[in-house]
């Protein structure tokens, strides 16, 4: 089967969730993940909304109208699922009870700053729940596409944007690439097939560090 490079970025991002985790999906690209999960991967996907338990997307024709995700898409619950209200939804956050929260992005800095809640003079109903899940959540990945809709770059070296947490990404996945953030900062740690690492810099506002060895291609 063909995938374009924003499924690929979809599948390698489910690729790097584990067995048994449990894992909240933000709002937009990440509640797409769902659909690179095997049907009987052994995950317990949390929605902030107030399911633990969360299967994969479905259609309004199959859709049960009550069961939404955070970004209001239908789902379906696996065996086992649990509802719950805000108070709960919110204390398993806060807690440090999840062990991975994928997150869309506007932009991320080269140190892990991330904004992804507004867009200076765009109107947005508020930030919901992605300042306590990056602040909270035991690891923070972000899946974006690699610059906006004019073409101009996400990753950044210092963030423009308000911001949503200050250095809690450990790792970016986007059509072009996937990098690791560190104490040293940003690095390239695989390519999606169809572009250069001069493709990927010049796509890139921030300092990149390239390894020694061969870039593995996704």
């Amino acid at each position: 089967m063909y995938l374009n490079a924003k499924e690929r970025m979809l599948r390698r991002a489910a690729n790097d969730i584990k067995e048994h985790q449990v894992v909240n999906l933000g709002m937009g690209l990440p509640t797409k993940i769902t659909k690179y999960l095997a049907k009987d991967f052994p995950v317990c996907l949390h929605s902030e909304n107030g399911i633990s338990g969360v299967g994969g997307q479905v259609d309004f024709e199959n859709a049960n109208r009550n069961l939404i995700d955070a970004g209001g898409a239908y789902i379906e619950p696996i065996l086992g699922a649990a509802y719950f209200d805000s108070s709960v939804s919110f204390a398993i956050v806060r807690s440090g009870k999840l062990d991975l929260t994928i997150l869309g992005a506007f932009q991320v800095a080269a140190n892990g700053d991330l904004a992804n809640w507004i867009i200076s003079g765009s109107f947005t109903p508020g930030a919901g729940g992605a300042i306590e899940l990056a602040q909270k959540a035991c690891k923070v990945n972000v899946i974006s596409t690699h610059v906006d809709k004019k073409g101009r770059p996400k990753i950044v070296e210092k963030c423009t944007l308000p911001l949503t947490a200050k250095a809690c990404v450990n790792r970016i996945y986007t059509d072009m690439a996937v990098f690791d953030i560190d104490n040293e900062g940003l690095h390239i740690i695989e390519i999606a097939r169809e572009y250069t690492i001069k493709d990927v810099i010049n796509a890139t506002d921030a300092e990149i560090i390239c390894p020694n060895h061969e870039i593995v291609t996704f």
